[in-house]
């Protein structure tokens, strides 16, 4: 890959989207303008967004940048886990099988239930009273 060229990938979880650019350089990962552990203070987070690197062993090989908005955190962190090894796949084919198998390249459909008419929240009633 050249210097100014680059791979693109999206990554969504619940209402994140984030749109991951990956470049050939020394491992940095920028989200939003800034170092990706300054966005996610948290380790568990830290840990999400490095594992398609992890998992196929190209660690230190790109320099990601990342622009996500929407959701919370938590969903942030996965959709950018989603993008990063999506985007993986498209720079190298043989990725995929070790990605496929850590289950980084299925989206996660699960959203939040619409609240319903008559209940107080998707599921919950209000509380029955016999007399």
């Amino acid at each position: 890959m050249n210097e100014e060229r680059y791979i693109w990938a999206t990554g969504k979880r619940k209402c994140a989207i984030a749109q991951v650019r990956l470049f050939s350089g020394d491992g940095e990962i920028i989200v939003n303008d800034k170092p990706y552990k300054e966005v996610f203070p948290r380790l568990e987070h830290h840990h999400l967004i490095e594992v398609p690197f992890m998992v196929t062993n190209t660690s230190g090989q790109f320099h990601a940048t990342i622009k996500v908005k929407g959701g919370g955190i938590s969903g942030q962190a996965t959709a950018i886990q989603h993008g990063i090894a999506r985007a993986l796949v498209k720079a190298n084919e043989l990725l995929k099988p070790s990605l496929r198998k850590e289950g980084l390249l299925t989206r996660d459909a699960r959203v939040k239930e619409r609240k319903k008419y008559g209940l107080k929240r998707a599921r919950k009633a209000p509380q029955y009273t016999k007399r």
